[in-house]
């Protein structure tokens, strides 16, 4: 079976898409590289030491907490700082999602890997084919401010934050032209559900991996 990429921008609605397809092919493998972020942040020794020496001991609590608000904050400041932590999470987090993806090549079940950054890293090479799921500016910026912090719950991401961080992604737009499926989120569950409905009847028919 394929190794299918999920994809789009900050807040588009990856992990709803996901979740639809959950329900529809419970024997499925997923990949969820925020997920796997979070775990190597952390769990692994070696992430929260390069971590704290590229950011300062002071962006892990005393009681080895990880303070995500200010991270968030030091790598929107600056382009470089973002790019040093891509530099430690990111080929950590590809070389296990391709692992997986490479066990499962012989399997009948799909692999799919969510991951944000797929265009930006390079691993739409490892895929087969790439899901984008997309939404107008005006939906995934509410969607932005919508989130709840981590902290408290609530709301609490300004609309300047929210903007540097839909900017600081590579366009929406150029992920779209670029991948094999658009799946369009600005309405809901229901016609998710259907959209994923018609992509998993595209896949199943494996006439669209024939050369």
């Amino acid at each position: 079976m394929p190794a299918i990429g999920i994809t789009g921008g900050i807040s588009t609605g990856k992990s709803s898409f996901s979740k639809c397809l959950r329900a529809l092919l419970p024997a499925a493998r997923f990949f969820d590289a925020d997920k796997t972020a979070r775990l190597l942040t952390d769990e692994d020794t070696e992430v929260r030491a390069e971590i704290r020496k590229t950011f300062g001991p002071k962006i892990y609590s005393e009681t080895g907490h990880l303070n995500r608000a200010e991270l968030r904050a030091i790598i929107l400041r600056s382009a470089a700082n973002r790019v040093a932590l891509e530099q430690i999470l990111h080929p950590r987090i590809r070389s296990q999602w391709s692992a997986e993806a490479q066990r499962y090549r012989n399997s009948s079940d799909f692999f799919f890997a969510d991951i944000p950054l797929l265009y930006e890293t390079g691993g739409e090479k490892l895929c087969d084919r790439v899901v984008v799921v997309a939404c107008t500016p005006a939906v995934q910026l509410h969607r932005l401010l919508a989130r709840p912090s981590e902290n408290t719950g609530r709301a609490g991401i300004s609309e300047r934050d929210a903007m540097d961080m839909i900017k600081a992604q590579m366009p929406l737009e150029e992920k779209i032209e670029r991948a094999d499926h658009v799946v369009w989120n600005n309405d809901g569950e229901a016609p998710l559900i259907e959209q994923a409905k018609d992509l998993v009847s595209f896949w199943q028919t494996k006439s669209w991996m024939v050369k």
